[in-house]
């Protein structure tokens, strides 16, 4: 398909291939990305049906197949993310969790008065979402020790946030 061609295919059946993922993805990235990953197979494929109605629906089986995998895709994360929530919360079962009413600048700002290793590994573990094994990679530090830095570290950050007036 020449650059002409591609543009005018994608105008003809981007809108109805993104409200087709849209309705179930219920989610504008996802079915804008599946919307394009479908135009983008049919145009790279190297046999195409050539009828409009064969087209049409070679298009709306793969872009609902394609919306329906980004799915599971999003329950399986999410799966993980509680798993890996319930995990990091039985490291450190003592310790209370940070309220969500607390504002993230309050946070940062109570990250900054921690020690060095402290503010290190809470940070990578509770914002950017690692855990110790990967830290331990980054860090050559064993993850017990880790550990160790991390409840110290979250102990301490609720103790600042405690004292600047939050009730936790």
């Amino acid at each position: 398909m020449t650059r002409k061609e591609t543009t005018s295919f994608y105008q003809a059946h981007s809108r109805r291939l993104y409200n087709m993922s849209y309705r179930i993805l219920l989610n504008a990235e996802d079915a804008e990305e599946v919307m394009q990953d479908t135009i983008l197979k049919f145009v790279t494929m190297p046999w195409r049906p050539m009828q409009e109605a064969q087209v049409s629906a070679w298009l709306a089986r793969t872009c609902i197949r394609a919306s329906i995998d980004r799915l599971r895709q999003r329950r399986r994360e999410s799966l993980f993310l509680e798993e890996y929530a319930r995990e990091a919360a039985a490291d450190c079962p003592d310790v209370p969790e940070i309220p969500a009413e607390v504002s993230a600048a309050r946070i940062l700002a109570a990250l900054q008065r921690l020690t060095d290793p402290a503010r290190l590994v809470v940070t990578l573990v509770l914002v950017e979402g690692l855990d110790y094994d990967e830290i331990a990679g980054y860090t050559g530090l064993n993850p017990n020790t880790l550990r160790s830095h991390f409840l110290r570290g979250k102990q301490r950050l609720i103790k600042i946030l405690e004292e600047d007036g939050h009730k936790i």
